[in-house]
């Protein structure tokens, strides 16, 4: 059996990238019991897991996701149902070219685009015998890892293998006590905001096949109709951030969603055009402003 990684390693965080509603017929407890078995061999190697949405500390959620990608020593990942959620997450990771292991369950096709990245298969029905074997198999790739990525500065899980590239960085910037206090209270106001949201229920038809519908799912749901939309029509990162604050572009990106139908298919979950167009603004500030 491999070594166990070293001591001085031990509050190393491996984020976690994997589904976490139900999808491909397997249902919320299904992935529970998977985040159960990937968190267990996780810290059999004496690192700390954790889902790279999860913080200890408050905030934007987008924020923490993308800043966890970059940030923790290693990822796994498992595109099982090919989420699209995480496999926009793995080509955030794999683009920071930073030590990533792909898992996936057998009923999962592989990705094109992927396929050259060894992928540690499980079964999807987690059966005893196999889940035992694969959880020696991935602890033991976690564990050599992290060795050849800290001993080998050529080493690349992607983007070398293909030829030389600036490989994508976030900028730690220094900002005076009162700019990072700002900061700080707008993001604690949104977090307020969507607090409040959370504690209220909207009933979005009288229609029996109509359900009442947790507002934070509509938050997501608006969210990736938004990103969809904006991947859809736009080059994002040309986008000069001036534009992006402009009431102008925003309205264009509002109208360019209801054409495509990302954005007006959500209408159904609001009473008023009004209440709709305020949760779209919403959204639209956490991702740009």
């Amino acid at each position: 059996m491999t070594k166990e990684i070293d001591q001085s390693q031990e509050k190393l965080c491996c984020g976690l990238v994997m589904p976490i509603s139900p999808i491909d017929g397997c249902n919320e407890q299904h992935w529970l019991d998977v985040k159960e078995i990937l968190t267990e061999v996780v810290e059999a190697t004496g690192l700390k897991a954790n889902l790279v949405s999860h913080a200890d500390d408050a905030g934007i959620i987008q924020k923490r996701i993308i800043q966890n990608l970059y940030k923790n020593p290693i990822i796994v990942c498992d595109v099982s149902g090919k989420n699209p959620n995480v496999m926009f997450e793995l080509g955030m990771r794999l683009a920071f070219d930073k030590p990533t292991i792909i898992v996936k369950d057998d009923k999962t096709s592989y990705s094109f685009d992927t396929s050259a990245i060894e992928h540690l298969e499980y079964p999807r029905d987690l059966r005893f015998t196999q889940i035992v074997e694969f959880k020696e198999s991935l602890k033991n790739k976690i564990q050599a890892t992290l060795k050849i990525a800290d001993s080998d500065p050529s080493y690349t899980t992607f983007l070398k293998h293909f030829g030389t590239f600036i490989v994508a960085k976030l900028e730690t910037k220094v900002v005076s006590k009162e700019d990072f206090i700002i900061e700080e209270l707008k993001e604690l106001k949104q977090i307020i905001m969507r607090q409040q949201f959370n504690n209220e229920q909207l009933v979005v038809d009288s229609d029996p096949n109509f359900k009442q519908v947790h507002i934070d799912r509509v938050y997501m749901k608006m969210f990736n109709s938004l990103k969809n939309t904006m991947s859809n029509h736009y080059k994002f990162f040309e986008i000069n951030p001036e534009k992006l604050k402009s009431k102008e572009f925003r309205d264009e990106v509002y109208y360019k969603g209801l054409e495509t139908l990302e954005i007006e298919k959500l209408g159904t979950y609001f009473k008023t055009a009004g209440e709709f167009r305020s949760a779209f603004d919403q959204v639209y500030d956490d991702m740009f402003l």
